[in-house]
């Protein structure tokens, strides 16, 4: 799953997410990307059993534990770790599995496809934004986005 317009639709569908492996270390990757999707009106559960609350909002132990309804589960965990975060994502009827860049469980994303979410492994939610929806093109990114039509921007 990564032609532009999947992606595209996931993450102006999926305004939910839970990121699993969230740190409350500011210099960490799961901290930033977090926060730049928070900063562009996403809503953002951090799970971590280390953690009480990270960014302003309340940590969870597992996706289990979290009362509300969730778009997507974003996975900053290793490769390895990932078929117990599937089997809870599909539990919670979460839509999509989002491995970030450098995991690549294709046994879980198999699973999760299986029941019914989506999959895209080896990809980073604040670069995808950026490069689909946010200004990457302007400071001279190739994003690899050719259309003669606008974008449709998100209502933020």
């Amino acid at each position: 799953m990564d032609d532009i317009n999947t992606l595209r639709r996931i993450l102006r569908e999926c305004r939910t997410l839970a990121v699993v492996g969230l740190s409350a270390d500011w210099f960490r990757p799961s901290y930033f990307a977090a926060k730049y999707m928070q900063e562009h009106g996403y809503r953002v559960i951090p799970v971590n059993p280390k953690y009480t609350e990270i960014l302003g909002q309340k940590c969870y132990k597992s996706l289990r534990d979290i009362p509300e309804k969730v778009d997507l589960v974003d996975v900053f965990r290793k490769t390895q770790d990932v078929p117990p975060i599937a089997e809870e994502a599909i539990a919670i009827g979460a839509k999509v599995l989002w491995q970030q860049l450098g995991v690549k469980n294709e046994a879980a994303a198999a699973k999760a496809r299986a029941a019914g979410l989506e999959a895209v492994m080896d990809r980073c939610v604040k670069i995808e934004h950026g490069r689909l929806f946010g200004g990457l093109n302007w400071v001279g990114v190739n994003t690899r986005v050719i259309s003669s039509k606008r974008p449709r921007w998100l209502a933020y």
